[in-house]
């Protein structure tokens, strides 16, 4: 089984959103426009973080048994849907927004959120660097799971880092929609459990590295510049879509 033989017409859909969400990334890294808004020392993901268990102790055995219970207790469809929806456009959110919500149609939306991603590659490079901590399937074979496995280690979870920023960004814009914003972010990064890439506990350091960094883009002028053009585009947007719904 393969993941093209697994819903065609919605995978063809998130690759051709995909697609639109590189070019936009590509265009304006190009324009020398994408980059992040913070310093990669703006957060000590090291000191922030406490380490992960040690793979002699309980904890450990007790991290990784939650792995194999959330890996077993979905169907391989559903794993095949997370690995899917791994990419971590914001397109994602779209079921708690509107399928109005495309980023072709909100440039300054889509650089918003593009620049407040990379906030979280240099932090959670460090983290992972510093601990080292094998991924789930390293230390059992039977939650491989997809394609190649990861090139970087386990602890934080970068998906659950970057989905939470993304999440807490666009609640920003979307007050209304709040909750259902938050618990999309949420499953982001418990998809990497189900799917053998992450432990919980990753996850769990993912969605606090993830605050942090949000704490310190809310700090950022040229964050809330940008933040502030993106709820003006979201309405100009948002009315057009809101009157075709009625």
């Amino acid at each position: 089984m393969n993941s093209l033989r697994i819903q065609p017409a919605a995978t063809r859909r998130t690759t051709a959103r995909l697609a639109v969400w590189l070019h936009i990334v590509a265009v304006a890294a190009a324009l020398g426009a994408v980059e992040p808004y913070l310093p990669t020392n703006a957060v000590d993901s090291v000191a922030l973080l406490p380490p992960p268990p040690s793979i002699e102790r309980e904890e450990q055995a007790a991290d990784l048994a939650a792995v194999r219970a959330g890996f077993k207790a979905v169907s391989e469809q559903e794993r095949w849907r997370a690995e899917r929806d791994a990419a971590l456009v914001p397109e994602r959110f779209a079921p708690a927004i509107g399928e109005w919500f495309v980023m072709e149609r909100l440039p300054k939306t889509a650089h918003l959120l593009e620049r407040a991603k990379l906030c979280a590659r240099a932090p959670v490079a460090r983290a992972k660097e510093h601990w080292k901590r094998p991924r789930p399937y390293e230390l059992d074979a039977r939650l491989r799971f997809g394609g190649k496995p990861e090139s970087t280690y386990s602890y934080p979870s970068g998906h659950s880092t970057v989905g939470t920023i993304q999440a807490l960004v666009l609640a920003e814009l979307f007050p209304d929609r709040r909750e259902a914003i938050l618990a999309i972010g949420r499953r982001i990064g418990w998809d990497r459990v189900r799917t053998g890439k992450h432990f919980p506990s990753d996850v769990y350091a993912g969605r606090t590295l993830g605050q942090a960094i949000f704490r310190a883009l809310q700090a950022n002028p040229e964050f809330q510049r940008d933040l502030d053009a993106a709820k003006a585009e979201v309405a100009t947007a948002r009315e057009p879509a809101s009157a075709t719904s009625r």
